[in-house]
């Protein structure tokens, strides 16, 4: 089992953030930019510091590492502290401030959710009442869990929607909802799996034998685990310190 990265960014928080002791085990704990603010009003101390800092307004804490981008380049500050946490032997991730802020940063993180299953990792991407994942030939499964169906308040906290994030996805199979599939065929431009659900009590595992899916799910689920086929890559790429010859800038 690798080491965990638990990435904090510069987007919306909701509260149901770990505290400094609900942390994993050993978690390799990056703020990404102003993320850096996050972690220091919850008086959690980073591994590591990373970006630009064009957003951040606190002060980088002494003895902590930090890499400090330049303020033109390719890659958002997300995917540079993904690539960090990646060459430092974390294949899980989970991501906080990433959601609820800027609607192009949302779009970004949910392609690096892709990104991360593609390579053999996978990413949780945390919301208010929801949880965004993705899985590329592979399956996540959920333990049976207490969902309190009974409480109408909490009618919508059992929402499972999945979504082809490649041009199609073969063989996805989904067992123990709601509503079942068994080798189903999705398209990243039809709309097939929204508004599932999970059952109180009940296991269930969402499958694709080829191709990336996103899954969105509630955040009171037990914690899913995860089974790919594809073997982990070395590397995400190097971080990246200038602005490539696509996106020169025009004169």
């Amino acid at each position: 089992m690798s080491q965990t990265c638990v990435v904090f960014a510069a987007g919306t928080y909701y509260g149901n953030e770990p505290s400094a002791r609900e942390l994993p085990d050993h978690a390799f704990v990056v703020a990404a930019d102003g993320g850096l603010d996050h972690v220091c009003k919850a008086d959690i101390r980073p591994n590591l510091a990373i970006g630009d800092f064009d957003s951040a307004k606190t002060k980088v804490p002494q003895d902590i590492e930090v890499i400090t981008l330049p303020p033109e380049h390719d890659d958002p500050d997300m995917l540079s502290a993904l690539k960090v946490g990646w060459s430092r032997g974390c294949r899980d991730f989970r991501i906080y401030g990433g959601l609820g802020g800027r609607l192009d940063h949302t779009i970004a993180n949910i392609q690096l959710l892709a990104l991360l299953a593609r390579n053999g990792g996978h990413g949780l991407l945390y919301g208010e009442h929801s949880v965004i994942t993705a899985i590329c030939n592979g399956s996540m499964h959920f333990p049976a869990h207490a969902l309190h169906l009974g409480d109408a308040v909490n009618a919508d906290n059992r929402m499972v929607s999945v979504f082809s994030h490649s041009d199609v996805s073969h063989g996805v199979t989904e067992t123990g909802l709601k509503y079942e599939l068994q080798n189903g065929t999705m398209h990243n431009d039809t709309v097939l799996g929204v508004s599932n659900e999970l059952l109180d009590d009940r296991s269930s595992t969402i499958s694709v034998a080829d191709g990336t899916l996103i899954v969105t799910f509630p955040t009171e689920a037990a914690s899913p685990t995860f089974k790919t086929e594809i073997k982990s890559a070395e590397t995400l790429g190097p971080l990246a310190s200038h602005v490539s010859a696509l996106l020169n800038k025009s004169r």
